[in-house]
């Protein structure tokens, strides 16, 4: 099981909070992480910073550009991994990525490289499950999770073949469409925890338009981890000298929202 696996069974809600990584620096970026920590967050999202995030809102699609203009890439984001994991050994940590620049970097030498980087898991966003199997064979074969996600349009046959390819946690997306604040949760977010219980026994975490302490809260009803990036990323984006101090703050607010 790897630090993913442990931290969301362990009976408590987890914060799984996501950040585009080389925005706005490289060098920033594990001084993020460190606040994030700092203000309660369990597992870490590191995004790669791609030109097409097509599972992305505006506020993340900016990041990427930003972190692209910055010199980012695949090979230094897993560079930064390895600095966070030097700091905080027990964080578990997931690489958040496309196709795209995993094909070029090769599944192969991915896994590897990752696994030595001290990634615990990877997501593919743009991986269809039905394709997955090669993939799926050589990270779980460097001891690295894959996480797929499942969505409100989902049939039961998908939802069972995500469960079967899944592992460390199912991530459900709260509503279709992209990545970004919403002022409501959508209420597609109970029946699909329902339907995914009916196939599997594992975690579930929802994201995709999470934001606030009450939106937080009302997930943590139906799931066992709450993923929130935008947010993040939009406090991110605004910069300034606080930056990381405000970044701190709403890791704090938000999980907050865990503890009934």
């Amino acid at each position: 099981m790897t630090r993913i696996g442990k931290r969301l069974a362990n009976g408590g809600k987890a914060l799984i909070g996501y950040i585009t990584a080389g925005d706005p620096s490289l060098d920033a970026t594990p001084r993020l992480v460190s606040a994030l920590v700092r203000g309660g967050v369990d597992v870490l999202e590191l995004g790669v910073p791609f030109s097409d995030p097509i599972a992305d809102g505006p506020v993340i699609q900016r990041a990427s550009e930003r972190a692209l203009a910055a010199g980012t890439s695949l090979r230094k984001v897993l560079g930064i991994a390895g600095c966070v994991r030097r700091e905080h050994p027990d964080l578990p940590i997931i690489l958040f990525t496309y196709m795209n620049p995993v094909v070029r970097y090769g599944f192969e030498a991915l896994a590897r490289d990752a696994a030595t980087a001290g990634i615990d898991g990877i997501l593919l966003t743009d991986l269809s499950v039905e394709e997955a199997g090669g993939y799926v064979k050589v990270m779980r074969a460097a001891g690295l999770d894959t996480i797929f996600l499942a969505a409100p349009t989902s049939t039961e046959r998908r939802l069972r073949l995500i469960a079967q390819h899944s592992s460390g946690f199912v991530y459900l997306v709260s509503r279709t469409g992209v990545t970004g604040e919403r002022a409501s949760l959508s209420d597609a977010v109970a029946p699909l925890a329902r339907a995914m219980r009916r196939v599997t026994d594992m975690p579930l975490a929802v994201g995709f338009g999470i934001s606030t302490r009450e939106q937080v809260a009302a997930v943590a009803g139906v799931a066992d981890a709450v993923v929130v990036g935008s947010a993040f990323v939009h406090v991110i984006e605004k910069g300034g000298a606080d930056m990381e101090q405000r970044v701190e703050a709403l890791a704090r607010e938000l999980k907050s929202g865990l503890c009934r």
